[in-house]
């Protein structure tokens, strides 16, 4: 694991389209709320699991420690001794639990099949993600193709420098971007692909996912089906 700056962090996310992302697409399964699972080569991914079924994770990324993203329960159901567990550091302190690696804004941790990039989740005009709490989003950068997941955040200035060939990212709004900010963000970001989730459970509703669509210029838009 390493320190970088965000400025080289950013330089490192830009520039990675390698064409890998359609099929990479059919590989993200949406599990409802903000909990997402992807499949590569064999391994499995699960990001902020809560109210899964169960199954198996090579990888678990936590975004931040509120309890329908850090659920203990639903970690548990899918962690063994050889499950990494990618976290800030108030949420690792609940995980009993797998590898635990710890990350940050500007933390970049390389297990060799992937890379796992911290970036800045922060609200701007509400105060249930507050910057100072170093909470993160994820740039996942296979040698293919590279995922952005936002986490609980808003628009923020950050935004404008990252680059990815798919993005995943919150349009609920209450706790984080509304369905026009989000889209805003897309179209600053410029993916290939768009994804949104954080509706339909606790706040927002596909409504919200259509709207947020209906307004991204450029990227083609999947939303998801709810596979809990």
């Amino acid at each position: 694991m390493k320190r970088l700056g965000l400025s080289v962090v950013i330089l490192l996310i830009c520039g990675l389209t390698m064409g890998g992302e359609k099929k990479m697409e059919e590989n993200i399964k949406w599990l409802g709320h903000s909990s997402i699972l992807i499949e590569k080569d064999g391994k499995n991914i699960y990001v902020d699991p809560w109210k899964i079924k169960g199954g198996k994770a090579d990888l678990i990324l936590i975004t931040h420690s509120h309890y329908d993203h850090c659920s203990v329960d639903d970690i548990n159901k899918i962690a063994d001794e050889k499950t990494t567990v990618i976290a800030t550091p108030d949420s690792l302190a609940k995980v009993s639990k797998g590898i635990k690696k710890t990350i940050s804004p500007g933390v970049e941790i390389d297990l060799g099949w992937v890379k796992i990039t911290g970036v800045p989740a922060y609200n701007l005009n509400k105060q249930f993600h507050p910057k100072s709490n170093n909470w993160v989003g994820y740039i996942i950068r296979f040698a293919d193709t590279s995922i952005y997941i936002a986490g609980d955040t808003d628009f923020i200035p950050e935004m404008k420098n990252i680059k990815a060939d798919i993005v995943i990212l919150p349009v609920g709004g209450a706790y984080t971007m509304t369905a026009e900010e989000a889209a805003q963000a897309v179209n600053t970001i410029k993916p290939k692909i768009s994804i949104p989730i954080h509706f339909g459970d606790i706040v927002g509703s596909r409504t919200d996912a259509e709207k947020f669509a209906s307004l991204v210029k450029g990227a083609q838009v999947k939303i998801l089906t709810n596979m809990r």
